[in-house]
């Protein structure tokens, strides 16, 4: 561990990995491996590499992407606090299939293959919880594959904006921020859309008053009525 540096064992997200698990559980996992600082725009993974280690995420949030075959960069999720990266890679031996970097200075536990494979047969609650939060991944991915289908690009960026805020939003000045910068050719991405379109649906949420995008941030300023809009159901995120 840093010199000085404490990481709280409580609060974490309750659809995160940490926020998951039992205080065994859960501090044994703090326990595994060596806690490591990483600043703004740092890459914690590459696409292509073989190193095997996870990452276990502790504060901050990070950007994950893969090269599609014209050779530009996609944007495939946001990670926060509490999740895991890189798990795939350590668990089954193969190259990195995305690279994930840091949206702004972050810590993460560094999980070697070896002891992450040893923890998960020690305390099959972990191996259970990490089966979840792949699942979870999967239904995500699922829901915007619907999306595209069934509604039109304001709606699925309004639906997008709501479940990034709901998973990795705080309350700050105004509404709710998602801390970490998404340009518009990822939002283009995540939702299925040209960039042009997505730059027009975000004028006209700004606009209406219901976001405002900012250098470092987006913020959700009337959650009520982006959930309106994104066709959600009062329960769901």
């Amino acid at each position: 561990m840093e010199s000085g540096q404490r990481i709280e064992s409580e609060g974490w997200p309750a659809r995160s990995l940490l926020g998951a698990l039992p205080e065994p559980e859960r501090t044994e996992l703090l326990n595994l491996g060596t806690r490591t600082r990483f600043e703004a725009g740092a890459v914690l993974l590459r696409e292509g590499m073989r190193d095997q280690h996870a990452l276990l995420l502790l504060s901050g949030l990070t950007k994950v992407t893969a090269t599609v075959e014209n050779g530009e960069s996609s944007l495939l999720a946001v990670r926060a606090a509490g999740d895991t990266v890189g798990e795939m890679a350590a668990l089954a031996g193969a190259p990195r299939s995305a690279t994930v970097t840091a949206c702004g200075p972050l810590t993460a536990q560094v999980l070697p293959s070896g002891a992450l494979h040893g923890l998960l047969l020690r305390r099959p609650q972990i191996s259970i919880a990490l089966t979840g939060l792949v699942a979870d991944r999967l239904r995500w991915a699922n829901r915007r594959r619907l999306d595209f289908r069934g509604y039109p690009t304001k709606v699925r960026l309004a639906r997008l904006l709501v479940e990034l805020a709901a998973a990795y939003g705080s309350p700050g000045h105004g509404g709710v921020v998602i801390g970490c910068r998404l340009t518009q050719p990822e939002l283009a991405t995540l939702v299925g859309a040209a960039e042009t379109t997505i730059h027009k649906v975000l004028r006209d949420l700004r606009e209406e008053g219901l976001v405002e995008t900012g250098y470092r941030a987006t913020t959700v300023r009337d959650m009520p009525r982006l959930r309106l809009l994104a066709d959600l159901q009062s329960g769901r995120p």
